[in-house]
């Protein structure tokens, strides 16, 4: 008897001692889940109660009422947040995306009668590509970030590649070495290409890297990395690949370098061969370091081919180096799990056949590798891979090149294919999905209709989730708001033909030509099929233009039509030269720098389309003149040359925005029509080409303060647009000769 009863104080004993350890965390991370309730719905916050329960099973949550409350019930913060989200939209009638939010709510939150239940059945739900660190995130601050964080929990996300204050770890790893400064000036890229620095294509451009940035985003990581944690997010952070500074041989004379080059105009980059003992070192002091600073999740990123060939096709070869890098992590980490981009087997996908594959990836133990499937929707390597040979693997939307805003997507595959492919007795280990976008903040129906796959094995049925799409984000739903979005579906969202969104010829280096290497205008539908979409949107102004959403897709909407427009006016211009009619070249270009105008208004009434935050974010990060002037210039070149005058990627990251529009690419067709008049009969597109670049490196470096704030009233403009070009669009269109696009 006495020794049960000693067994029974011992377990009670220990109970109490387990309990009180998880308590703490337990109780925090309610707290932070209040927290985002808060920030999300400040008025109706105390309407809502929230139980966390730690479970071992894959993520799920509840949602029941209890007297006047509403109760949140999850296995973490983010289904804690998951689940607040889906009340706030099936039963609110409420939508929170980048461009447009509706929270509505009434006073008295709606019952729920009885108890909803869902479960994810993924395990993993990632988020981020490296570029969208530079293409959308460059100049965020932790205002903005804060924003961001609360959108991925909202949407499921409890993964996140995580990389921001990387240059700071690097910085204090030389410097360890004996590196001094002028060591890594030349190695440190400026802000706005860090993603591209990261994985080893450029070093130096933009820059030379102030320490200031180092060490405030040292500190805007450190607040990155711990909320999302408190969510039940899972920063993924980066590991050592070989990139290193130039000036190693200085320091390490008998280092093992291979050089390797991007393509892309920049010089070579030298990597570190996977062999040499040093490579094993410097990563493990690397992870050490950055866990010292940012802690770990175990999880790290380590692309070790970005857009580079390797130097031999040896399997062999290729398996060594995997394992050394992988080796690298487990030093530092036992625990490192491997999260690569399989971006590679896309982009060269010449290179990477079956055995090379298998020799990068055959090294590594399944289960201590994921691989990103990084353009799932586009091309499904998975498919052709017999699903990455056994290796845990993530079904990803990329969706979006360069911040390009055109109107397009796969909106049927994001439907489908995710449940589709899980589904399939050949995925292997699929055990996530993902957003890997290189930007945001545009096309919000593809990012809302893709998250939504989180919670459901099936494919989802697109009709009625736009039906419900509208209704939360204009507040009504009506036959005519339907058909505009079946328009939609079946233009530009059919996900035909093309890889990606179309350009506008507007935001092409001025030619006579229909197109330029990255001012790619071959569209996915027949531009007259997407009319009655922007008439059935003007038509519903009056019943929905007080919807911030709505106002933000008649812009987008109108923006697309006009886009699409300036082409066939462009062709008009060229026929007009050939056929040495001066009278219809001075039509045609007065019409087209007006459209210009036109677009450069209707877009000023939206944040979303202004230049101005742009610049003026990346202003702010300076402290000092030098720092602004420096920050203002990197956010100036990305988006317009890319590198210098001579770059193969200008425009590659073009934006149609307000600002843009109206002192860059207006400037520039002005200039080009100038030369044409002067020149008439024998205009030259190459020499006009060299002195234009000269022109545009002057734009890249000049300063000006741009609008931060929308003018105007977007709805009346709309309206004054569509008197005006309704009626021009079709026949001009029909005049348009065909464009050999040899793309």
């Amino acid at each position: 008897m006495r020794s049960i009863f000693y067994h029974l104080i011992m377990f009670f004993i220990c109970y109490v001692l387990v309990g009180c350890s998880t308590q703490p965390e337990h109780d925090e991370n309610e707290k932070s889940s209040y927290e985002l309730i808060r920030r999300v719905i400040s008025e109706h916050a105390d309407q809502f109660l929230v139980e966390i329960e730690d479970t071992d099973t894959l993520d799920w949550f509840e949602i029941s009422s209890q007297k006047d409350q509403i109760v949140l019930r999850g296995n973490s913060g983010v289904s804690i947040a998951s689940a607040l989200y889906y009340y706030l939209k099936e039963y609110c009638h409420c939508q929170i995306t980048w461009n447009g939010t509706n929270l509505n709510l009434p006073e008295k939150l709606p019952v729920i009668e009885a108890r909803i239940r869902k479960e994810s059945p993924y395990e993993y739900r990632y988020y981020l590509n490296y570029c969208t660190f530079n293409y959308s995130m460059s100049w965020w601050d932790w205002e903005r970030w804060e924003k961001e964080i609360d959108w991925m929990a909202l949407h499921g996300i409890n993964m996140s590649l995580s990389i921001t204050g990387q240059e700071y770890i690097w910085n204090q790893v030389y410097q360890s070495y004996g590196f001094k400064k002028e060591d890594l000036d030349p190695f440190f890229s400026g802000p706005a290409y860090f993603s591209w620095f990261w994985m080893g294509n450029l070093d130096g451009w933009g820059g030379p890297l102030p320490k200031s940035w180092k060490e405030s985003h040292r500190d805007l990581q450190q607040k990155i990395v711990q909320r999302e944690r408190e969510l039940g997010i899972k920063p993924v952070l980066p590991a050592f690949t070989g990139h290193v500074p130039a000036s190693f041989k200085k320091y390490f004379p008998d280092a093992n370098l291979k050089k390797t080059n991007w393509g892309n105009g920049f010089d070579d980059t030298f990597i570190l061969d996977a062999e040499d003992p040093l490579f094993a070192e410097i990563g493990r002091k690397f992870l050490e370091l950055q866990t010292q600073v940012y802690g770990t999740d175990h999880l790290y990123s380590a692309d070790t081919f970005n857009e580079n060939a390797p130097p031999t096709d040896d399997p062999e070869y290729l398996s060594q180096l995997s394992k050394k890098i992988f080796e690298g992590m487990t030093s530092a980490d036992p625990e490192a799990v491997w999260v690569m981009q399989g971006w590679l087997f896309y982009s060269h996908r010449d290179f990477w056949k079956s055995p090379q594959i298998r020799g990068l990836l055959g090294a590594i133990p399944d289960d201590r590798m994921i691989i990103l499937d990084l353009a799932a929707e586009i091309e499904p390597v998975w498919k052709r891979t017999e699903a990455f040979y056994g290796k845990h693997w993530i079904w990803n939307m990329l969706h979006n090149f360069g911040g390009n805003i055109s109107m397009f997507g796969r909106i049927e595959n994001v439907a489908h294919n995710p449940a589709k492919a899980l589904r399939d007795e050949n995925s292997g280990q699929m055990k996530g999905i993902g957003l890997t976008m290189e930007a945001i903040e545009q096309n919000p129906v593809l990012y809302e209709l893709m998250t939504d796959n989180t919670w459901r094995d099936t494919p989802i049925d697109l009709d009625a989730w736009l039906k419900r799409y509208i209704k939360n984000r204009y507040g009504t739903t009506t036959q005519e708001l339907e058909e505009a979005w079946n328009i939609l579906v079946q233009t530009v969202y059919n996900g035909k033909t093309i890889r990606d969104g179309a350009e506008s010829i507007i935001v092409s280096r001025p030619t006579f030509d229909g197109y330029r290497r990255w001012a790619r205008t071959k569209l996915n539908y027949a531009p007259a099929d997407l009319l009655p979409s922007w008439d059935l949107f003007v038509r519903s102004i009056a019943r929905c233009e007080q919807y911030d959403g709505f106002l933000y897709d008649l812009v987008d909407v109108t923006r697309q039509v006009l886009a699409n427009y300036a082409l066939p006016l462009q062709q008009q211009i060229s026929l007009a030269y050939k056929n040495d009619d001066k009278a219809k070249f001075e039509q045609y270009s007065k019409a087209f720098i007006a459209l210009i105008d036109d677009m450069d208004r209707l877009l000023g009434t939206r944040k979303d389309f202004l230049l101005g935050p742009w610049l003026a974010d990346a202003r702010k990060c300076g402290f000092t003149p030098g720092e602004k002037e420096l920050y203002e210039q990197n956010a100036r070149n990305l988006i317009t040359l890319w590198g210098d005058a001579n770059n193969r990627l200008h425009e590659y990251s073009n934006r149609q925005w307000s600002g843009l529009l109206s002192d860059f690419y207006k400037p520039r067709w002005e200039q080009f029509f100038d030369q044409v008049r002067t020149h008439w009969g024998h205009f030259d597109q190459n020499d006009f080409d060299e002195n234009i670049k000269q022109w545009e490196w002057q734009w890249v470096l000049s300063k000006k303060e741009f609008p931060v704030n929308p003018q105007g009233n977007s709805a009346e403009i709309v309206v004054e647009l569509y008197k005006k070009y309704r009626d021009k669009i079709i026949p001009l269109t029909n005049m348009q000769p065909q464009i050999d696009y040899n793309y």
